[in-house]
């Protein structure tokens, strides 16, 4: 009883920290957009150039889409339905925020000169495949420590399982960042809706085996 109380304190008072973090973030940003269950924050790259599968090189201060999820929503969907049936729904619903996005950056005016769409997760497996990400090694340096700690923390907040689940797994969760060119966003997504249903559902159950791991 006092572990379950404990969590869900622990649960409440992380929404509460992702609110602040959502609301300092708007100050970094040059545009945000809401997408189902996306968050897309526009903004300028920096660092080192990323070199992307389809050649396309993303250059310091160029414009990205920086993808997040709504960590809220996924924990009031783990909670109702619990996390086999919440695990099928975000895949549902995150293909939904991605034919948005795709949408958006063909044809909003504030999408027209960013590179990419860009993320970074631990759950990139089924991503990679289930939503056409590619995904490339982060740097090893302290940024790199402080993302895969915090992402870590995250995960054991939002699981059902908890930290036992991430003691299990540790070597597995490394943190990984997600890619869509402008060009592999369109050509993934802008065919979608002609997609046979068995493939979207196969999509889903990828997308499915990330969130669970």
């Amino acid at each position: 009883m006092l572990r379950k109380l404990f969590k869900t304190v622990m649960q409440s008072s992380w929404m509460i920290w992702e609110r602040i973090f959502s609301f300092i973030s708007r100050f970094r940003s040059s545009h945000i957009s809401r997408f189902g269950i996306c968050t897309v924050m526009i903004k300028k790259h920096r660092g080192e150039c990323i070199v992307c599968e389809d050649s396309t090189v993303i250059q310091n201060g160029d414009l990205v889409g920086e993808l997040h999820l709504d960590n809220e929503t996924i924990l009031k969907l783990i909670r109702s339905e619990g996390p086999d049936r919440a695990a099928l729904k975000i895949a549902r619903l995150a293909r939904k925020s991605m034919l948005q996005i795709s949408r958006a950056y063909e044809g909003q005016s504030e999408f027209s000169e960013v590179r990419a769409l860009v993320g970074i997760t631990l759950l990139h497996r089924g991503l990679t495949h289930g939503l056409g990400f590619e995904h490339q090694a982060m740097k090893p340096d302290l940024f790199q420590k402080l993302t895969t700690s915090y992402l870590r923390m995250l995960l054991s907040v939002m699981h059902p399982d908890g930290k036992s689940r991430i003691d299990r797994r540790t070597e597995l969760l490394v943190p990984m960042m997600l890619i869509h060119t402008r060009s592999s966003l369109m050509k993934r997504f802008s065919m979608a809706d002609k997609r046979p249903s068995h493939e979207e559902g196969y999509d889903a159950l990828l997308v499915s085996a990330a969130v669970e791991a």
